[in-house]
């Protein structure tokens, strides 16, 4: 039976997605089978940001409606091995389905894989609520700002009263060299203030911007590949190491890059 986790966040525009994808694709990196579930309906940008939207034959509706079954909307991914998605059709929203819609399909198929990673809408609507009763794993996608941080509590709150038993933080868009001055939040504060563990730390990186332009994968060497690495290891076996986004950023050439990055 598949580990089935559920990727959420309080706000849009947090990269929940990126996150998403880049988790799942160093997973199968790892020798994982992994299906990532786009439930993300209506909004669903899964298979563009995988760059396999030309692929996507019958989709979740499909699959409700009964014009396939669920193994037969899976697509294969164009360039990792064991990496699987269950796209969502931009057209049409579930309002009024049973809310066991989603959890009976991931049912008939979740024994063909190690990993099933659920995109959920972000907020807390009725998408979001949809999704609840999947699994009891998640992890919450966050940035180091304020405003992140008070809409992420409130998923937390509602995962942690619905009986969810193992919850994480991954931190996206962080700026070392801001870190480094001491004018961005720091993960300890983020941990105190969400009551959770940091599962993981994504810098900011054009590589991302890039895979969301293009499609497909993160180029090897840049540091949101590095960081997304660390977080499937964390995520695979339960022993948390984070990427140091300030790293680069001190020292004397430290200082260079960030002088320059404040000109940029």
């Amino acid at each position: 039976m598949a580990r089935k986790i559920l990727i959420t966040s309080g706000k849009g525009g947090v990269g929940k997605t990126t996150v998403c994808v880049n988790i799942g694709t160093h997973l199968s990196k790892l020798g994982y089978s992994v299906l990532i579930v786009d439930a993300d309906f209506g909004l669903n940008n899964l298979d563009i940001v995988m760059g396999i939207e030309n692929k996507v034959v019958f989709d979740i509706h499909d699959v409700i409606q009964g014009r396939c079954r669920a193994k037969q909307a899976v697509i294969e991914d164009y360039y990792n091995r064991n990496l699987y998605i269950l796209p969502a059709s931009k057209d049409v929203t579930l309002t009024g389905t049973n809310t066991n819609v989603l959890s009976n399909i991931i049912a008939e198929i979740e024994n063909a894989y190690d990993y099933i990673i659920i995109d959920c809408p972000a907020g807390i609507d009725k998408g979001f609520v949809r999704t609840l009763n999947i699994t009891r794993e998640a992890i919450v996608v966050t940035t180091p700002h304020i405003s992140a941080l008070r809409d992420a509590d409130k998923v937390l709150r509602i995962l942690r009263s619905v009986g969810f038993d193992i919850i994480n933080i991954v931190v996206n868009r962080v700026r070392g060299d801001l870190l480094v001055c001491g004018e961005s939040i720091d993960i300890t504060f983020i941990e105190e203030y969400l009551h959770e563990s940091v599962v993981g730390v994504v810098p900011e990186d054009d590589e991302i911007n890039n895979q969301l332009l293009l499609g497909g994968d993160i180029h090897e060497g840049s540091t949101s590949y590095t960081a997304f690495k660390k977080i499937a290891k964390s995520v695979s076996s339960n022993k948390i190491e984070l990427y140091d986004c300030t790293r680069r950023y001190k020292g004397f050439v430290g200082a260079i890059r960030r002088k320059l990055r404040k000109l940029s």
